[in-house]
């Protein structure tokens, strides 16, 4: 978490900013190949495969993105889809930050939260 900056970048670097936006405009999904292809055409998108294919797969376990498994030329690939639209994602995010914080700081939290309000 970074939080000098602002929106999605509070969250995710900005080459993983770009690989969700990229897989909004794919309602069907996409291969991690297609979503690097996106991303390092962007300005800010110099960033290995592999990174891609790490981010991709850490949303998926963090419950961000699904995935589906297709056979293909060079053996099975995952499609990445969406879980969440966007207004449903910043949901999400806000969500589970809260409640972690709930959580591992309950009393800081809910201090923090009363003060704010």
């Amino acid at each position: 978490m970074d939080l000098y900056k602002t929106g999605y970048e509070m969250f995710f670097k900005p080459y993983q900013v770009l690989a969700l936006k990229y897989l909004w405009t794919v309602p069907e999904g996409a291969k991690s190949l297609e979503a690097w292809n996106r991303v390092k055409a962007q300005p800010g998108g110099s960033i290995s495969r592999a990174s891609i294919i790490n981010s991709l797969n850490e949303m998926v376990d963090n419950g961000m993105l699904d995935y589906v498994e297709r056979t293909g030329k060079g053996g099975h690939h995952r499609i990445y889809r969406h879980r969440y639209s966007e207004e449903k994602l910043r949901e999400f995010l806000a969500s589970n930050f809260i409640g972690k914080l709930l959580k591992e700081f309950p009393k800081e939290t809910r201090k923090a939260i009363e003060t704010t309000s």
